[in-house]
């Protein structure tokens, strides 16, 4: 039986350099000349450090700019608010990755309302859909790309 997974996936290693570019760029910026500033990639997330929360809405420009350049969908950062205090400021921005319970049984409740004959399982941060016909699940492909889910879908593990 034809089936596919939908999976929401970063490349890190495309994260990571994003990150390298942009601290290379506030380096040489002279808007940033003599300010301590930073960016900062941990496992799930990045922290940007400033002087200034001026500086912290720059540096997010900067690093949507390298993520963009990268192939990195805008939609799996996830922004905290800035934190400041007189000396400094940080802000962390969270990487969404997998597909949340919530967001998958809203999948599942739109491929059970296209009227679609496949069926939707969800497994862990995965969903897997399957159907006896590839034209079917080529469909629901089309109808998960359409639609605006909060986070970048791929489609992978597509078997015949």
């Amino acid at each position: 039986m034809p089936s596919f997974d939908v999976v929401s996936e970063i490349d890190l290693q495309e994260v990571r350099n994003a990150v390298d570019q942009s601290n290379r760029e506030i380096g040489t910026r002279f808007d940033f000349k003599g300010v301590n500033a930073s960016f900062e990639l941990s496992d799930d997330k990045i922290l940007l450090t400033g002087e200034q929360e001026f500086h912290l809405q720059q540096m997010m420009d900067i690093l949507r700019q390298k993520l963009v350049k990268r192939g990195i969908d805008l939609a799996s950062l996830d922004p905290g608010e800035p934190v400041t205090n007189l000396s400094s400021a940080r802000q962390e921005v969270k990487l969404k990755q997998g597909v949340d319970s919530d967001t998958a049984k809203t999948l599942v409740k739109a491929i059970k309302a296209s009227k679609a004959k496949v069926q939707a399982q969800i497994q862990g941060d995965q969903l897997r859909v399957t159907g006896k016909k590839r034209d079917d699940l080529q469909e629901v492909i089309a109808l998960l790309r359409g639609g605006d889910w909060g986070l970048p879908l791929q489609f992978n593990n597509f078997r015949d």
